[in-house]
């Protein structure tokens, strides 16, 4: 029989990673909670916080106090071990946030998007202004996630279509890499918005789910067995040029003057078409998402509401991806930017 030299190496970066992942989304611990939660050993467990205490990945950060014995000593992750940045991109506004490991936001910013500069130049601004508003190294940065309206390769993260910000198409992602040189990873807004809910929302305890995402256009994200379905291209949950009664049909075209798909399902629930749907019932809020929040606190807003719902359910009901739903009675989540309920 042939030993295995690898075998005690890959058992070690599973336990750390596992500790790791416990003290992320736990907060501090002994040893002792570290080894019960763990269901490792008391003895492994001591190795490995030893291990990733002397990587500089965990410190001790207190002791507890109050049970029998000696106080047992506290770990947490180290915070300045590692820092991330994240950015999206919309066509008006671009938003970006750096944190470190634990999550605890050190700086942001909110700036105008131009949608003629070259998106390498425009991201690099923003992440040198985080990281000196931080005052970090930007080399330090461990990871750069970009989320953007749009089609992305879930190979090459190609991005095949932008049709609000046109400068980013292509193969935008190796260009940014070398202007950065991050780790930068680009997904659409929608998928990333799904991740989040999977991993601390509403869907944090769903293995099975679909968001939908009414924005400037509707989309949505599917989440089958903790599993996110892309698509051959990419292009799973783009519901925009959908067809649906009461609108025209898409000739696959894109109006600019308007700065959207001017029929199918787009023409019915995106942002000017709930913006023009909000005036009519008297509703007055500078943009479709302020409409929505305008209506949903007031008793005026009762029947704005209804009727956007009506056009929701449409779509939704007309779907491929809803008509699984139905069978399966998967949990269906309704996302209307930047509105709190």
């Amino acid at each position: 029989m042939s030993a295995n030299p690898g075998r005690p190496r890959l058992l070690r970066e599973l336990n750390d990673r596992a500790a790791v992942e416990l003290l992320a989304s736990s907060g501090v611990l002994t040893r002792a909670q570290v080894s019960e939660m763990t269901g490792l050993s008391k003895v492994t467990a001591n190795h490995v916080l030893s291990r990733l205490e002397g990587r500089g990945l965990v410190i001790k950060v207190g002791v507890q106090e109050g049970g029998r014995g000696p106080s047992a000593a506290l770990y947490g992750l180290n915070p300045s071990c590692g820092y991330v940045i994240a950015i999206e991109v919309y066509l008006d506004t671009t938003s970006a946030v750096l944190t470190d490991i634990t999550g605890r936001v050190l700086a942001e910013t909110t700036v105008s998007t131009d949608v003629v500069a070259d998106p390498a130049e425009a991201a690099y601004t923003i992440v040198e202004y985080l990281t000196h508003a931080a005052q970090i190294d930007m080399a330090r940065v461990q990871a750069c996630v970009i989320a953007l309206p749009a089609v992305i390769d879930p190979v090459t993260s190609n991005i095949h279509f932008c049709y609000d910000m046109p400068a980013w198409c292509g193969n935008v992602i190796e260009i940014l890499r070398q202007r950065l040189r991050l780790p930068v990873t680009i997904d659409n807004d929608v998928n990333l918005a799904a991740i989040a809910e999977r991993a601390a929302g509403a869907a944090a305890d769903v293995r099975n789910f679909v968001l939908v995402w009414i924005g400037r256009g509707p989309g949505s994200a599917v989440i089958v067995g903790d599993q996110l379905l892309r698509g051959t291209a990419g292009a799973a949950g783009e519901l925009g040029w959908m067809p649906v009664p009461g609108a025209a049909v898409s000739d696959g075209g894109f109006d600019r003057n308007r700065h959207e798909v001017g029929s199918a399902f787009q023409a019915l629930v995106g942002w000017r078409a709930v913006q023009e749907m909000a005036k009519r019932h008297r509703i007055a809020a500078e943009d479709a998402a302020q409409s929505v929040a305008a209506a949903a606190g007031s008793t005026e807003g009762a029947a704005f509401l209804d009727e956007l719902a009506r056009r929701i359910a449409l779509g939704s009901l007309l779907s491929a991806p809803f008509s699984i739903l139905s069978l399966l009675c998967w949990e269906v989540m309704l996302v209307l930017p930047e509105v709190t309920n």
